[in-house]
């Protein structure tokens, strides 16, 4: 199970929200670059970036700073955030170099083009599934949907589908650990053959081992992203890589 730590940028400087509350935001570091090398030299075997700004425009708005951490490192990265068309879509993946981009609230909205974009970009195109009481949420984490998690997700099972990133938003950026219930909805995704992702609530060494022990019995649980508990230092990576590791 890889350890996949986070970084989200706004106005070009590395952030965490709480439940995916803009107003609710931490600045952690003015240098998303030096970060992104940080991790990578700890052991993280990709980086996942989050376009918050993004994800509010509708469209990437911090490609540039991408583009620099994507050159920084010498491992994979996946990135998110107001990619709402083919052409946001081919530029983060041709032009900046990412190797896989999260796409959540077109997949939703515009199901035949989420399709569309898997089968011009097989295993490059995640699908990005941000929850509450599992129900989809949209356009940021500001609207939720009446679409289950589980609904959207059987959608695109067939699909050539990179990855399914489930957040849930309840618990991102509390610094509460990783609940129960959350865990049985990521088992219950990856029991549909796609490969999943745990996101929120990743908080201490016994959240990696949690998973680590789940992902020993269901190989589509393939990484847990790691975000606040890095900065605020209640693990490293390389202990997360560790613990990871144990399974």
């Amino acid at each position: 199970m890889q350890i996949i730590p986070a970084i989200d940028l706004r106005d070009g400087k590395c952030v965490r929200l709480r439940q995916g509350d803009y107003a609710q935001e931490t600045v952690f570091g003015d240098d998303p670059v030096a970060m992104a090398k940080k991790w990578a030299d700890q052991g993280a075997e990709r980086i996942h970036l989050v376009d918050l700004d993004g994800a509010k425009a509708g469209r990437p708005v911090n490609d540039g700073v991408i583009g620099q951490i994507v050159a920084a490192v010498e491992v994979p990265c996946q990135m998110g955030g107001g990619l709402r068309d083919e052409t946001a879509v081919r530029h983060m993946l041709e032009e900046v170099g990412i190797d896989r981009v999260i796409i959540g609230t077109q997949a939703l909205k515009q199901p035949e083009w989420f399709a569309e974009m898997n089968q011009a970009f097989p295993q490059r195109v995640a699908l990005g599934i941000d929850a509450r009481d599992s129900m989809v949420a949209t356009e940021g984490w500001l609207d939720v949907s009446e679409t289950s998690v589980f609904d959207l997700a059987e959608q695109y099972a067939d699909l050539p589908v990179a990855a399914v990133i489930y957040t849930n938003i309840a618990n991102d950026g509390m610094m509460q650990g990783i609940d129960d219930q959350t865990v049985d909805d990521l088992i219950r995704l990856a029991e549909m053959g796609l490969p999943v992702i745990a996101s929120g609530g990743v908080t201490t060494v016994d959240d990696v081992r949690k998973l680590a022990k789940r992902a020993a019995t269901q190989p589509q649980l393939v990484g847990a992203i790691v975000g606040r508990a890095l900065y605020e230092g209640t693990m490293t990576v390389a202990e997360a890589v560790e613990a990871a590791s144990l399974s």
